[in-house]
This record gives structure tokens, C-alpha cells and sequence, in this order.
């Protein structure tokens, strides 16, 4: 079999030891490791083992149908999923145990309607606490606990947790949203209702506000080795993602030549130009044109011109670069990889969005 020439080469290893370290800094007894978005783009199941390997506990997809791919692939793991539209069929995730984060009375009479005698379905209320997205406004609690404590009573629902989602703005905003989700817990307690696990903080609030840990931590980013706080520079968490492209065409040209579209980029003298096969069609980010780290054979260099849709330039000057040998776009800077938040600094973004982007056409290769 030929080789690809784009590759995102996928350190399991790499997860499951930043899963080891993060379980460490929470202290909790709980741990869940989100693989909504194919693992962070990472693939989805490669994600859930590794986590698990790591001693993570608990997955968490976004959808129901990442959700139930886990569960094909073997994973028995408790799984959370906290989004679903109004009129999806709520069965199969009911069939496969998985936990189903509840932000309305309405959802919750979603749930209610696949519910078979004798097995309850196992609820994850989602409040409000501050961020203005998913999650039940405080105005909306009395009405959400009251209906979930009737369906309680009636052996229809199990409510395993009560959890928040953090906004990141600061230390202080977090512990403002902390205080509102105590009063949640408190309201709902006066319910009747006492949640199993209680879960708040998320890959930021785990590093910067620890007092909002409580029963379970929902890790992202920083699992795959992404330092989203300054907190988590030097604990040892290792990039699990290195991008590549084959350099397919290296050719000298002249002094004034204009780059890529728009001719943003114009060569300073006599130069050589090296061709990359990977474009924003792949998820690499035009607003990083120009400005992005590259290294080829161990020399660093920067994207030159704008990225098109299947390949960008990068001007090595009179380096010895050769057609097929690798350009790393981003990967472990332990390693003299060009970082995946470099990347996010070129584009105006954050690294989130830069390794969750990578399209189909780069293959995940899994190291061993």
C-alpha cells in the first residue's frame, strides 16, 4: 500500500498518561474524558480506550450518535451526552444505557417517552449557572426538579448527576457561577432530588478554580495535550496529535515572485519554494497564511502566501529540503514540533478549534 502523503500521526499513549496526570490534579473520585467531536480529532474510539486506559471513568459526547458509535465500537464505559433535538428519537440511547444531560422540562418528557417499566432512564440535570447556553435558567428550576422528582417517585428516571458548565472568564467569574450551582443543588435537594455525581468544572476549571471539582471533572482539551491554562505548562501533559504533509514539489525561483493568491507573499531574492499538500478543504486555517510555523527536516520555517484549499508554499530559502520528506505543521514542541497553540495564535483562534477541524482526507495513523 502506497503512502498517504497527509498524515495525523495519534499517540494513544500520549492520552492515557495526560489522563494519569489530570486525575492526579483533580483528586476526585470521577473522572470524565469528552470525546465529542471524533476525539477531539483524534477519532473518537481511539480517545475513549486510551482515556480509559488512563483511568478515566466516564466519556462524554456532545451527541447521542457519538454516543452510540462508542458503545458499537465495545466501550461499556458510562457515557454522557448532552445534546439532542426536539424531535429525535431518544431510544437507542435509551437502549444503550446512556446518560442524557436534561436542560427542560420539555427534554425531560422527551426522555420519558421511551422509558420502559422497570428500567429508568438515567438523567444528568444540566442548570444554568451563568454561561447563557445549554442548561436549565434559575427561573426554570423549580418547574424542572418538581417534574423530576414526580417521574423520581414513579421509577422512571434515576437523576445520577446535576451539573454546570463554567464560562473561563476568570477565577472570580467561576466561583460566581460555583456559588449559583450551589444554590441549584440546594433547591433541588429541598426536591427531593440528591444527584450521585456533582460536576462542574471543565479542562479550565480543573487547572485554575479546584474548589469546584466536587464528584467529577469533564476533561477535553488538555487530555490531547493541550495546555488551556497557564497552570498547565510543566506538569508533563504531552501533545497526542502531530500533523504532517509530504513535500511533493521543490522548485528554485526567482527573486519578485508573487505566492499564492493575491500574491500576499512575494519572494526577497533567488529562493526555494517548497509545496505542502494540506489546505483548509483539510481544516488547516487560511487566517494562519503567512504566518504559521512549519519544520522541515528539524529546520523551522513559516508558511509563505496564502493556504489554498489543498496546499500552501513555504519559501526554505536555500535550505536542503527534497521532495518527500516530511513538513510538520504542528505536533510536541518537546520534539522541535511548531505547536498546535502557535497555530491557533497565527489563525486569531484557539487550539480547540485547530485539532478539532482536521478533515477525512488526512488520515489518523495510530503509533504503536
Amino acid at each position: 500500500m502506497s503512502q498517504a502523503m497527509r498524515e495525523a500521526l495519534i499517540r494513544p499513549s500520549a492520552i492515557s498518561a495526560n489522563v494519569e496526570i489530570l486525575r492526579a490534579m483533580a483528586g476526585t473520585p470521577n473522572m470524565l474524558i469528552v470525546v465529542k467531536a471524533n476525539g477531539y480529532g483524534h477519532g473518537a474510539l481511539t480517545a475513549a480506550r486510551a482515556a480509559l486506559e488512563g483511568g478515566a471513568n466516564w466519556l462524554g459526547t456532545a451527541d447521542i450518535q457519538e454516543a452510540l458509535e462508542l458503545r458499537a465500537g465495545g466501550v461499556s464505559a458510562p457515557i454522557l451526552a448532552w445534546l439532542f433535538g426536539p424531535g429525535e428519537d431518544l431510544t437507542g440511547a435509551y437502549d444503550a444505557g446512556i446518560d442524557l444531560g436534561v436542560s427542560s422540562v420539555a427534554q425531560l418528557e422527551q426522555v420519558l417517552s421511551v422509558v420502559k417499566p422497570g428500567t429508568p432512564a438515567r438523567l444528568h440535570l444540566k442548570v444554568d449557572s451563568g454561561l447563557g447556553r445549554n442548561g436549565a435558567d434559575p427561573r426554570d428550576w423549580e418547574a424542572l426538579f418538581t417534574s423530576t422528582k414526580q417521574a423520581q417517585d414513579a421509577r422512571l428516571v434515576r437523576t445520577i448527576g446535576i451539573f454546570t458548565h463554567l464560562s473561563g472568564t476568570s477565577v472570580q467569574a467561576d466561583a460566581a457561577q460555583g456559588e449559583v450551582y450551589d444554590q441549584a443543588l440546594s433547591l433541588a435537594s429541598s426536591h427531593g432530588i440528591v444527584p450521585e455525581i456533582r460536576h462542574v468544572a471543565s479542562s479550565i476549571g480543573t487547572s485554575d478554580s479546584p474548589a469546584l471539582a466536587h464528584d467529577m471533572v469533564r476533561v477535553g482539551a488538555a487530555a490531547y495535550g493541550v495546555p488551556v491554562t497557564e497552570r498547565y505548562h510543566g506538569v508533563g501533559l504531552t501533545p497526542a496529535m502531530r500533523v504532517s504533509g509530504q513535500v511533493i514539489l521543490v522548485k528554485r525561483v526567482s527573486e519578485g515572485l508573487g505566492v499564492g493568491y493575491g500574491h500576499t507573499y512575494r519572494t526577497s531574492k533567488q529562493t526555494t519554494l517548497a509545496l505542502v499538500p494540506l489546505g483548509y478543504a483539510d481544516g488547516i486555517p487560511r487566517h494562519a497564511s503567512s504566518k504559521a510555523p512549519v519544520v522541515i527536516d528539524q529546520q523551522r520555517f513559516s508558511v509563505s502566501g496564502r493556504i489554498s484549499m489543498d496546499q500552501f508554499s513555504v519559501d526554505v530559502g536555500d535550505a536542503n529540503i527534497t521532495e518527500g520528506q516530511w513538513c510538520v505543521l504542528w505536533g510536541d514542541p518537546a520534539q522541535g514540533d511548531p505547536s498546535a497553540t502557535e497555530w491557533a495564535e497565527a489563525a486569531s483562534t484557539i487550539a480547540y478549534e485547530i485539532i478539532t477541524r482536521l478533515g477525512p482526507r488526512i488520515p489518523r495513523v495510530i503509533a504503536p
